[in-house]
């Protein structure tokens, strides 16, 4: 097989911010362990979230500002553990990783796991 038609690009712009905020939430949608805390307990209207995500990861990754908002206050309510933030982690950096490679890709795959260990530890503080 030719690796050459098998390039990838860093995350450059909007569309690319746009492209693995919805790819990722396919496989959130898919799995069997994220799936149920987005859509049976949390009731996510997908056509509000999705550009919620991505002004929220353009704000993060290019400082755009776009994002208003209290991410972590959403998930104070939630049943979620570990094993949640664990398989968020991995399927955000295997979507990342589907698409992209560069400097930016591995930043916002630094990012992802920064707040998901924020969130945990706030989390688990709140409810001990």
């Amino acid at each position: 097989m030719n690796e050459t038609m098998n390039l990838k690009y860093d995350i450059t712009n909007e569309r690319d911010v746009k492209d693995f905020v919805d790819l990722f939430y396919q496989k959130v949608n898919q799995d069997d362990l994220l799936s149920p805390i987005f859509n049976d307990i949390s009731h996510v209207n997908w056509e509000l979230h999705l550009p919620k995500m991505y002004k929220f990861w353009e704000t993060l990754i290019f400082g755009s500002a776009a994002y208003k908002g209290n991410p972590f206050e959403a998930h104070i309510p939630l049943p979620i553990d570990e094993n949640h933030f664990d398989r968020w982690i991995s399927t955000f950096e295997e979507t990342i990783d589907d698409l992209f490679e560069g400097p930016v890709a591995e930043h916002t795959k630094l990012r992802a796991k920064s707040i998901a260990h924020v969130f945990q530890s706030k989390l688990k503080y709140i409810h001990s």
